[in-house]
């Protein structure tokens, strides 16, 4: 009796899956615009992955090729250490991936959770939770980065941990309200009354059928986290190594704007920070079109 129950949920977890998969990718690809988006963040990543083994960044400063104007060896002209920008520019991106992925993906799993969480349970909890993400809401999130910042030495790990902290209280509101409209569903109604343990209801029962909703949010807390760094990296309050801010705060700092020939150390990596958050704003949007509940009316 127990072995045929399991492939049942288990093929039922996997037709989940496969349709969310399947709606994100017709939101995507029926729609021009985050198509297009889609096709750009893709190329960014591919070109962060394989950069390093194409075209590694020049470690060595040239002093003979110090703000060289673009030509054909250095088709974006060099840095203020004689340093290829092109290169820098291939190699700039990965790090700032890597920290949208990781700061977002706390930041989700922090406002699922609490506020699936705090939504099953109800009552006096549910309340102070609420309480508490009002209050987390209201506290200036770059004010707050600046202040930590002169007590603590940030580095993009500990940094990235802090946003997707800071990052919770939005999402909670929208999945509390989510759960809340789910919780009046027969099939959450009929978990309840078979006594259901509130862990399976809340992942196996409604998380699953918000997962595109979840995705779309993810996405957006992504292009805010990157908001986030690129504004402190351009203030010179944290110490990062190697991406696209820290080439515009070296660029700025080194007067690049100032001279004809250096002009691209500042605006290239401006644009690949703008196609980067861009190309995240479309997907999102064309995401949000089929799974916002707010929107499919």
């Amino acid at each position: 009796m127990g072995d045929n129950t399991k492939p049942y949920v288990t093929l039922s977890q996997s037709s989940r899956i496969r349709k969310t998969l399947s709606q994100i990718w017709f939101a995507v690809s029926h729609d021009k615009v985050g198509f297009l988006g889609f096709c750009i963040l893709i190329l960014i990543v591919l070109m962060s992955l394989l950069a390093p083994y194409v075209c590694p960044p020049d470690r060595v400063s040239d002093p003979s090729q110090i703000l060289k104007a673009p030509s054909a060896e250095h088709i974006l002209g060099t840095d203020h250490l004689g340093r290829d920008i092109a290169k820098q520019i291939a190699n700039g991106g990965r790090e700032l991936l890597l920290f949208a992925v990781f700061s977002a993906a706390i930041g989700t799993l922090l406002g699922v959770v609490i506020g699936a969480f705090s939504t099953i349970i109800g009552g006096r909890f549910d309340g102070v939770v609420s309480f508490l993400a009002d209050v987390w809401l209201s506290i200036p999130r770059i004010p707050l980065l600046v202040v930590v910042s002169g007590f603590f030495t940030l580095n993009s790990m500990k940094l990235a941990v802090i946003l997707g902290v800071l990052s919770w209280a939005g999402l909670y509101r929208t999945i509390r309200s989510e759960v809340l409209s789910m919780k009046e569903r027969e099939f959450i109604e009929v978990a309840f009354m078979q006594n259901l343990t509130r862990s399976h209801i809340v992942f196996k029962e409604i998380l699953p059928n918000i997962m595109g909703f979840i995705i779309v949010n993810f996405t957006l807390l992504m292009r805010a986290c990157l908001y986030s760094q690129v504004g402190l990296i351009f203030m010179g309050l944290i110490p990062l190594e190697e991406n696209w801010g820290v080439m515009i705060n070296q660029a700025w700092t080194q007067g690049a704007i100032y001279n004809p020939n250096s002009v691209w150390y500042i605006i290239a990596p401006t644009i690949m920070i703008c196609l980067l958050i861009t190309s995240l704003v479309w997907v999102g949007k064309a995401l949000e079109d089929v799974f916002n509940p707010a929107l499919l009316k």
